[in-house]
């Protein structure tokens, strides 16, 4: 394993983020607690120590399910993140959003779930277009003041809504967030535009969910539709979002380097995000023990600079998703 600095947070992370959004009952393929954490052990005997989650994972059992596993290690050892915003179970009123009310009863149960005094990084899930981003932050504050979490981060949002979260932070004397969750990988880069730039200046840790374009990027482009996630008729299929930015013959150069190095195309993918100057750790989601422990392999794979420039070269400009 490999480790970063976190952004500002000083703190040491693996340069893998485990998330945790198959952990739960919610959906048929995700992992109950006896294979979630076998998940979990795995990932901590590989060397991982940074582990995302979210209140409103499965409602709330992503939560329970990490921290029943991560009860039996050092609880100094590891570096825990969590997000708000979103409901957990029926969206009754301030069950969601970024009020002082959600986040602090929210919080709360967060940490009993945890079973944790402390989270290391409690994230807003994406923008409240309801509450004003002062009185978010001033919540924020006072949680790292009460000893309730220590850092906070945000998810994706446009360049200019951090911007103006980061003026206030300094206006105020707030807390200010440290990491950004944003949408990124070799078949969607519009946030290398205005997002990666403003965190670099201000020392943001950049932490990309779905770093594998939820499947794009890790099997040949035409067996994505004998997929789940593939299937033309699912909702949720990204298959077209990804394909229309020069993403056809991205997956298809991803592939081709992949079957040159012997490795597989997921790992040939988080390479690149390993190597990515803006990047401190990919969110690795699995379900697979094969899976994870390719992921670490991938830490070995060493892209040249004309590999790099050879999968991203396809790229072209494609709408804003993700957000």
């Amino acid at each position: 394993m490999e480790y970063t600095t976190l952004g500002s947070t000083g703190m040491e992370v693996s340069k893998i983020c485990l998330g945790c959004m198959s952990f739960g009952d919610e959906e048929p393929w995700m992992l109950d607690e006896s294979e979630g954490r076998e998940i979990i052990d795995r990932a901590i005997d590989l060397g991982v120590n940074f582990f995302d989650t979210a209140n409103a994972y499965s409602d709330g059992r992503s939560e329970e399910i990490l921290g029943n596993a991560l009860a039996e290690y050092d609880r100094d050892e590891q570096v825990v993140a969590t997000k708000v915003r979103f409901p957990v179970g029926e969206d009754t009123p301030n069950a969601s959003g970024l009020s002082r009310k959600t986040i602090e009863q929210e919080l709360d149960d967060s940490l009993d779930r945890l079973g944790l005094d402390t989270i290391d990084l409690y994230q807003t899930h994406r923008v409240d277009p309801n509450t004003p981003p002062e009185t978010t932050l001033r919540a924020l504050d006072d949680a790292v003041r009460r000893g309730k979490i220590r850092h906070a981060g945000t998810s994706s949002m446009y360049a200019h809504h951090l911007a103006e979260r980061l003026r206030t932070s300094e206006r105020e004397g707030l807390v200010s967030y440290e990491t950004m969750q944003n949408h990124y990988h070799l078949a969607y880069r519009e946030e290398e535009r205005d997002m990666l730039p403003l965190c670099d200046r201000n020392d943001i840790g950049v932490i990309p969910w779905g770093p594998l374009g939820q499947g794009f990027l890790t099997r040949p482009f035409e067996e994505l539709a004998e997929t789940e996630r593939g299937d033309p008729d699912n909702f949720h299929n990204p298959t077209s979002e990804y394909e229309r930015g020069g993403g056809r013959e991205i997956n298809e150069r991803v592939q081709e380097l992949a079957e040159e190095e012997d490795v597989t195309m997921a790992q040939i993918a988080l390479a690149w995000q390993f190597q990515n100057e803006y990047v401190d750790a990919p969110i690795v989601g699995t379900t697979s023990m094969e899976h994870l422990e390719d992921a670490v392999e991938a830490l070995e794979i060493d892209l040249s600079d004309s590999d790099v420039e050879y999968l991203e070269e396809p790229y072209e400009p494609q709408p804003v998703v993700g957000i």
